[in-house]
């Protein structure tokens, strides 16, 4: 556990977590009906709803693993989280917790922080709706980071007293079908991305798709879901 939070920290792949902070996944998740009956969505909407967030409110469990590749090195921990609970059990090589995500203490912060963070690379499309803590910018045609294909670009600017990591930016770019393709991640106080991959070989479970790939431009270090399984 120790030499995987180290990765993590030295590669710098902690994106902006939202602690509870967030508004609440299942409260928030919209009834199908809903959903068809809106005529107008915003782009965040828009781009939540084509990763199947209509099917949200009807998943009880999702269950994946988080790999880490550096090189040849892989670190993994996998998560069952049942959203309409707020109950969450981390498996690691070392260590197997469960915790409810509305009752953090100081003893299991170090597990929902890595919990959040993997949650962030699992389902970002659906914290665009779930979260309120941001404001964000719309830019077309920019280069996306990695392919240089020209996307629309959303820049999610996290405020200054949001969560574990607060201030950090995102850069988001999406496809025609509003899909995530790339991303990038800039810390709180630095000018520069430090981090950018992309979104790639998205998968249907039960409705609701999630890219299993993040790749980067040297293809050196990655971010891959394995095990993901919706109930």
């Amino acid at each position: 556990m120790k030499h995987f939070a180290l990765l993590c920290v030295s590669l710098l792949i902690l994106v902006g977590c939202q602690q509870k902070k967030e508004k609440s996944e299942d409260s928030k998740a919209t009834s199908t009906s809903e959903v068809t009956s809106k005529k107008d969505l915003s782009l965040l909407e828009e781009i939540a709803y084509a990763n199947g967030y209509d099917n949200w409110s009807d998943v009880d469990s999702i269950s994946y693993t988080f790999n880490a590749q550096n090189g040849e090195n892989i670190s993994s921990r996998s998560w069952t989280w049942k959203p309409k609970t707020g109950e969450v059990t981390m498996m690691t090589q070392d260590t197997t917790l469960t915790y409810n995500t509305s009752d953090v203490n100081e003893e299991i912060a170090f597990a929902d922080r890595s919990f959040v963070n993997d949650k962030y690379w699992l389902l970002f499309p659906f914290q665009l709706v779930w979260d309120d803590n941001f404001e964000h910018k719309v830019t077309e045609q920019v280069k996306a980071p990695i392919s240089d294909e020209l996307m629309q670009e959303i820049a999610v600017m996290y405020k200054n007293k949001a969560g574990y990591t607060p201030g950090d930016t995102y850069h988001v770019y999406v496809d025609d079908t509003n899909m995530i393709r790339e991303w990038s991640y800039t810390p709180s106080g630095s000018d520069e991305p430090r981090l950018a991959t992309t979104w790639e070989d998205y998968d249907d479970f039960k409705g609701i798709k999630i890219a299993r790939m993040h790749d980067t431009k040297e293809g050196q270090f990655k971010i891959f879901f394995t095990d993901i399984s919706v109930n």
